[in-house]
């Protein structure tokens, strides 16, 4: 067949399916209004370069050199992302943190409001005091091998990761999506690692385009998978800061996930190397977790 037979040909298909589709009957036909994004909540829309994308990411990591943290911790394990899940009662909890990666969280018994459990990193390792069991748990904060007590998969590296927006090293490769449509209203930015080898994928942060806000973080790791996704909410003033006042953390390799209510935030207070010193009681039991 020469080449305008072909052409003719394709055209006069698309003419008759769309006689086709204009003769169907109304119940084959259904129309619908796609309300412009901003209209629902009669707030425009908000547009950003990359690079001030990443300096508000900047902004948000200076000014968190350390934190003095109260709130409310509820945590919940199993099949997070479609499966059976355990809740676990939401307990009051306190977390100091100083910068580079010196973390405390403190949880109370959520009846008597004892000391329920003590954790502490300061590095590549971290220490877990139960003093009801008079149990020290150590190990390091990233898991190399799952326990099938998924609760033992609970590491500070957890908090570290999704309490903190870093910006993109210097070595970084950034690509910037507006991710606008019917369900979503937000730009979506790819960090890339091309320090070493092959190229990937470790972060995606989005912004919420009504705010330009951090909605969301993900992390990744080198084959592609999900080791964390937090999204941030209701962002407050703290200290002249502001902060997400509700942080919700999924681990779903590890299978749990936490979501945080802050109820009071100190930013950047001066805290001592006694307060990130855990001291476990004589005759303590030990565990070590790979």
């Amino acid at each position: 067949m020469r080449g305008w037979d072909i052409l003719w040909s394709g055209r006069l298909v698309a003419v008759i399916f769309c006689l086709a589709v204009l003769t169907l009957p109304g119940c084959f036909v259904r129309r619908r209004v796609v309300a412009a994004p901003g209209k629902p909540i009669n707030r425009p829309v908000l547009s950003a370069t990359k690079d001030e994308l990443i300096q508000r990411v900047r902004m948000f990591s200076d000014g968190v050199q350390s934190f003095s943290m109260t709130a409310d911790l509820s945590a919940s394990v199993g099949q997070t992302l479609g499966g059976e899940v355990t809740d676990y009662a939401t307990i009051r909890g306190y977390i100091l943190y100083r910068k580079p990666d010196d973390i405390r969280i403190i949880g109370l018994d959520p009846v008597i409001r004892s000391k329920a459990f003590d954790m502490l990193s300061t590095g590549d390792t971290f220490q877990l005091l139960i003093p009801a069991k008079n149990r020290l748990i150590t190990g390091r904060n990233d898991v190399r091998e799952l326990s099938k007590n998924k609760v033992e998969n609970l590491r500070p590296a957890a908090f570290l990761v999704s309490l903190l927006v870093l910006p993109p090293e210097n070595n970084d490769l950034t690509l910037l999506e507006d991710d606008t449509d019917e369900m979503h209203t937000q730009y979506e930015m790819l960090i890339i690692d091309r320090g070493g080898g092959q190229p990937f994928l470790t972060r995606s942060i989005y912004f919420d385009r009504y705010t330009l806000q951090i909605a969301r973080q993900r992390t990744f790791d080198a084959a592609g998978e999900i080791v964390s996704d937090t999204r941030y909410a209701d962002w407050k003033t703290f200290s002249g800061q502001i902060y997400p006042s509700s942080v919700d953390i999924h681990r779903p390799r590890e299978g749990y996930a936490l979501q945080l209510s802050v109820a009071d935030l100190k930013l950047n207070p001066e805290l001592t190397p006694d307060q990130f010193t855990l001291t476990p009681p004589a005759g303590v039991e030990t565990r070590q977790l790979k």
